[in-house]
């Protein structure tokens, strides 16, 4: 490793990871979330359970197939690959002092590591567990000065509780509830009546405080940063696609981004990246430190901006902010987060970055959609599309291009990459992760609905996918629950 000598600017921190000689890995299911990222950083390389690329990404390693126990989480992906011969192989034959990078991880994926002789440049999972509460989310944001929709926080034993809870709140009848843990909408539930509330009862009763919100009619907002010692570092606001029948069959589930110089008004952009810096502020008193995502609620009728959720880890949407326009400016977010894990000490002007990260002039417009197989039918993909640069003909319809494992080689908004996630011989059920496709431009009008660009793209993806109907049984290997890769 270079000198521990204190860098002082953002060449010097490019400079540095340019010429990092300790092995870094990003274990996961796929390599998506730091797509890209290996451009940066010397020895950065990815071990994926999927092979999306079908062997042609120089730096992804995924090991072959073997047995294991049903996965619900990609917790148990990630004690899977670590447990792997082939990966401890691959680990070991490159040497060095190994760094891990998760998207998900538990006590299990920690002790693992340390048997590997690897640091995890993360904090503990105990924390980070802690903090990904939505009860305990709302707390912090308190602490912060950071609002949350109006709520009540309590345990739920029935509909009779529930309305006097929100009724002593104020929060009215039609009301969203939320439990602690879960996402793309798999634990939001909206209720409206008894029948609303016997409907998801098993999975709000029993389990623990739950978040009781007054329902608002809002748009979905997304933020990442980075909390340093030196302080927070914020990126752009984005808007969130969530809950499209097109993509996803989860009501509430989030499916993809936009970022765009002028999402949301200024005065709404402004107010989030000061909550976002607070928020991170806050976390640090907490103990926590690095990467972390909000998901922010935007009134349509007062553009008042509530706190949605927190997510202290990379995350889907982190492909968006790694590679806009100030990113390469600049240096990515995720690289901050390695820094700040590489105990090399560094003093950056944060505010004059955060400034400068906040210029509409630096942010170009991209739009990412994550294509779930939204019916409720479980069958055998018989052909997949490729991954790599497909375009789009004058009639709607689309065609594989050519390969390539970047989004950089999107040159127009008549190209996008496709990632593969299923291919030839999985199963196909419902929520499963099809693939995330990459364009210039704007997937959303400002109605916030799917441009026709957009179902053209989602249409065209979904056509080259050919399946059969199982012949017997249903393969134990289809989890019981459904899980995002991302």
């Amino acid at each position: 490793m270079a000198a521990r000598r204190k860098l002082k600017n953002i060449s010097e921190v490019r400079r540095f990871f340019h010429r990092f000689e300790e092995p870094i890995y990003f274990v996961s299911a796929t390599n998506f979330n730091l797509l890209g990222l290996d451009e940066w950083v010397k020895n950065f390389k990815f071990i994926s359970y999927i092979d999306c690329y079908d062997g042609q990404h120089p730096n992804v390693f995924s090991p072959s197939e073997h047995p294991h126990a049903e996965f619900q989480s990609i917790e148990d992906i990630n004690n899977y690959l670590l447990q792997h011969k082939e990966v401890i192989d691959h680990i070991e034959r490159r040497g060095g002092k190994p760094k891990f990078i998760f998207l998900m991880f538990d006590e299990k994926t920690e002790a693992l590591s340390k048997e590997l002789g690897a640091k995890v440049w993360f904090p503990k999972a105990k924390l980070r567990n802690r903090i990904d509460n939505k009860i305990e989310t709302v707390r912090i944001g308190n602490k912060a000065k950071v609002p949350s929709v109006p709520n009540a926080l309590a345990v739920i034993d029935d509909y009779a509780q529930l309305t006097k809870v929100a009724e002593k709140a104020k929060l009215g009848s039609d009301l969203v509830l939320q439990s602690a843990y879960g996402d793309s909408g798999h634990t939001t539930f909206f209720i409206k009546s008894e029948a609303d509330f016997r409907k998801h009862q098993h999975d709000i009763v029993g389990h623990g405080e739950i978040k009781v919100m007054k329902r608002i009619n809002c748009r979905g907002a997304a933020i990442e940063a980075c909390a340093t010692k030196q302080g927070t570092i914020v990126g752009p606001l984005m808007t969130e696609l969530v809950g499209f029948n097109e993509l996803t069959p989860y009501r509430g589930g989030w499916c993809g981004n936009e970022i765009f110089a002028n999402a949301f008004s200024t005065k709404v952009r402004d107010k989030a990246r000061d909550y976002t810096f607070a928020f991170g502020e806050q976390l640090r008193k907490e103990g926590y430190r690095g990467y972390f995502e909000l998901d922010f609620l935007v009134d349509t009728k007062t553009r008042d901006i509530y706190l949605g959720e927190l997510n202290p880890r990379i995350t889907g949407a982190s492909s968006m902010t790694n590679h806009a326009a100030f990113a390469h400016a600049d240096a990515p977010l995720a690289l901050f987060h390695l820094l700040e894990f590489s105990d090399v000490p560094f003093d950056i002007d944060i505010a004059e970055l955060n400034a400068r990260w906040a210029d509409p002039e630096n942010i170009d417009s991209w739009c990412q959609m994550v294509i779930k197989h939204t019916d409720d039918s479980i069958d055998r993909i018989t052909q997949a599309p490729e991954t790599g640069i497909w375009r789009m003909r004058e009639d709607g319809s689309i065609e594989f291009d050519r390969f390539d494992y970047h989004r950089r080689a999107v040159s127009s908004e008549n190209e996008a990459f496709f990632l593969r996630i299923l291919k030839t011989g999985d199963y196909r059920y419902e929520g499963a992760d099809l693939g995330i496709l990459v364009t210039r431009g704007r997937a959303m009008t400002d109605r916030f609905t799917l441009t026709e660009r957009s179902r053209k793209w989602i249409d065209g993806i979904r056509s080259h996918y050919s399946a059969e109907p199982l012949a017997g049984p249903v393969p134990s290997e289809i989890p019981e629950h459904t899980f995002k890769f991302l």
